[in-house]
C-alpha cells in the first residue's frame, strides 16, 4: 500500500480528533472546567478561559496538521493526547477510560513515524 495514503488517513484522524476536541473545549465542556479544580483551579470562570486556550490551541493543531504535519506539532499531540487520556482516572473515571483513548495519542505517533522521526533538532520544525 502507498505510503501517502497511509499518512492522509492519520492525517485526516488526528485533525479530526483535535478539532473535535477543541471544539468541545470551546464549547466549556462542563465535565472538563470541574476537572480543573483537581490541579488547583477552582474558578469556573477561569476553568473556562483556560479551556478556551486549550481548545483553540487543539483547532490551531488539527489544522496545522492537514496542512502541514510539522513534526514538533506532532510530538506535542502525542504528548497531549496522552496526559488527556490519562486524566480521565486521574479525576475518578474508570481507567477504562484511559485505555478507550490510546488513539488519541496513538495516532500522533504513528503520523510522526510515518512523516519520519528527526535526525536533528532542527528537523522537528519541518515536515
Amino acid at each position: 500500500m502507498n505510503t501517502k495514503y497511509i499518512e492522509w488517513v492519520l492525517r485526516i484522524s488526528v485533525a479530526g480528533e483535535f478539532i473535535g476536541h477543541g471544539v468541545f473545549a470551546l464549547q466549556g465542556k462542563k465535565d472538563w472546567v470541574g476537572w480543573f479544580a483537581q490541579f488547583g483551579v477552582a474558578d469556573p470562570a477561569t476553568a473556562t478561559q483556560l479551556l478556551f486556550l486549550l481548545g483553540a490551541m487543539d483547532i490551531a493543531l488539527g489544522i496545522l496538521v492537514l496542512v502541514k504535519p510539522m513534526r514538533i506539532a506532532l510530538l506535542w499531540m502525542v504528548f497531549w493526547g496522552f496526559w488527556t487520556a490519562l486524566l480521565r482516572p486521574i479525576v475518578g473515571l474508570p481507567v477504562w477510560d484511559f485505555v478507550e483513548r490510546w488513539a488519541n495519542w496513538g495516532a500522533p505517533l504513528a503520523l510522526l513515524l510515518v512523516v519520519g522521526w528527526p535526525r536533528t533538532a532542527k528537523e522537528w520544525f519541518k515536515r
